[in-house]
């Protein structure tokens, strides 16, 4: 959302610019800054460039330095910290005008059987009987604040079903409700089968309302302008396979808020409840000076 006309293809095509460095392009946007979720990707597109194919992402733990610049294209450049036989490491900063604005450090993991539990799947409606934002855009856009308008207004490449619509529309009262939120999310197009591709386009998706899930209960929303908000670190962990152009429910909820910031958990789940990903991430929830 508020990403500009943009594909996946490009999102993750990469110019190598030297030995471990790889230069990416954003979508084209009307926001002020790069949205967290592209460069938390494309950050891991390029660790993924130089990782052996046998080990794919288990987990990466991220901090936002400066806000990026949706004109300007960004330099990644991979430090290899260790290559194993189970794990291989890498370190890796984003750079624009040669300052860094985020860095990352992710492990990479080759695939072995173990013991196995997980969290069950919240109940919650199937996607299907529920409205596409699209729908709900058009339905309630007369009724909508026009920043909250402009940050939706952009193709997005998720297609993203809310289980309560009225949190994101004037449906309803923000307060009432608890600080969580959960929906639906898939990839509006068919992807390759190449595991790293869904990784990349689950680690887009993972950046997406965690903080606006540690205001709601508030009665607030992160684009409604009264706040300050900014991510500020992000993990996120891969627990088994999965399809990101299929059906993929986002639970989030917020355990703390305080001091300006914001404390938030997400939990993603395939069609059948399996937990295939994890998400933590604390942000700035200032509240604006009149």
């Amino acid at each position: 959302m508020g990403h500009g006309t943009i594909s996946f293809e490009r999102l993750f095509d990469a110019e190598e610019t030297g030995r471990d460095s790889f230069r990416y392009f954003g979508p084209k946007t009307r926001w002020p800054r790069v949205y967290g979720g592209v460069v938390i990707s494309q950050a891991l597109a390029a660790t993924l460039r130089t990782v052996n194919s046998e080990h794919s992402a288990h987990s990466l733990h991220a901090y936002f330095i400066l806000p990026g610049d949706p004109s300007t294209p960004i330099d990644f450049k991979v430090d290899r910290l260790r290559d194993g036989k189970s794990f291989s490491t890498r370190y890796c900063r984003a750079l624009q005008n040669e300052q860094t604005i985020f860095t990352v450090t992710a492990s990479f993991h080759a695939q072995e059987s173990g013991l196995e539990h997980s969290v069950a799947m919240p109940d919650v409606p199937p996607p299907e009987s529920l409205s596409s934002f699209v729908v709900l855009q058009n339905q309630f856009q007369a009724m909508r604040p026009r920043p909250i308008f402009e940050y939706f207004a952009d193709e997005s490449p998720l297609e993203f079903r809310p289980i309560d619509p009225g949190r994101y529309f004037p449906i309803g009262d923000l307060q009432e409700r608890p600080a969580a939120q959960t929906f639906w999310f898939r990839a509006n197009k068919r992807l390759p089968g190449d595991i790293s591709v869904h990784q990349c386009v689950l680690a887009y998706a993972s950046d997406m309302t965690l903080l606006d899930c540690t205001v709601v209960s508030h009665g607030f929303s992160v684009t409604d302008g009264t706040l300050q908000p900014a991510s500020l670190d992000h993990a996120l962990w891969f627990h088994r396979a999965f399809r990101a152009d299929e059906w993929l429910l986002y639970a989030q909820e917020s355990p703390n808020a305080g001091q300006g910031r914001g404390l938030a958990f997400g939990h993603i789940f395939n069609r059948d409840g399996t937990l295939v990903a994890s998400v933590a991430q604390e942000g700035l929830i200032r509240v604006r000076r009149k």
